[in-house]
């Protein structure tokens, strides 16, 4: 008689349904603010980069931007004159732009596009990184917006992660501790997730609001 462990398990392998990201990051983060929320403002965006931003990303901007999420991570909006997402977005592209790659003395495994079988490194462009989110703690969130395979980056100092995943999955393990941006590199705290109205005059003070308790 075959032993119990010996038999076919492939007969018995019951497929776990895909997690709704987007329906997670929300539970967790509390109801959607939408202060800001503007088609048209998207429109002029799009536009203007010649991308289209991904729909979570633009779902979680409109619902809470401009803000910081869990003390360190801030999401700017493409409608708000400060803090605004297309100005964040051009500024970072020209910091980056200027950095000379090809004069710098990297190892393999700090070179992205060694690392990301990138032919080059193009900030900005429809098949380069658009930096779409940062930290106080240094790290750029980069979507690379190549159509036949789009994918998160991220970087800090000189340690890059990569992430074959939608932005509403990265923040979503971003807020539950797992080590989004590099080894040993979580930021998870306990209880519900903070979140922070970015100040939109210079006498403003937002206080922060908290989500729902999610049992951690």
């Amino acid at each position: 008689m075959a032993r119990p462990d010996a038999m076919d398990r492939t007969a018995y392998t019951v497929e776990e349904p895909m997690t709704d990201y987007l329906a997670a990051v929300m539970a967790m983060l509390g109801p959607a603010q939408n202060r800001y929320a503007d088609p048209a403002a998207w429109d002029r965006l799009h536009a203007e980069l010649g991308i289209q931003l991904p729909t979570d990303y633009r779902a979680l901007v409109d619902a809470f931007a401009p803000t910081q999420i869990n003390g360190h991570l801030y999401l700017a909006h493409p409608a708000t004159e400060r803090w605004n997402l297309g100005q964040n977005i051009r500024n970072k592209i020209t910091a980056w732009s200027k950095v000379p790659w090809d004069d710098l003395d990297l190892d393999a495994d700090e070179d992205p596009r060694q690392l990301f079988g990138l032919d080059e490194l193009r900030f900005g462009t429809r098949n380069g990184l658009w930096p779409i989110a940062g930290t106080d703690r240094g790290e750029t969130i980069f979507l690379l917006a190549a159509p036949d395979a789009p994918r998160l980056l991220v970087n800090y100092d000189e340690t890059w992660a990569e992430h074959h995943m939608s932005f509403a999955e990265w923040i979503y393990r971003y807020l539950i501790g797992e080590d989004m941006s590099g080894p040993n590199r979580a930021a998870f705290y306990p209880g519900p997730v903070q979140l922070q109205r970015l100040p939109m005059s210079s006498d403003e003070r937002p206080e922060p609001w908290y989500g729902p308790d999610r049992g951690m």
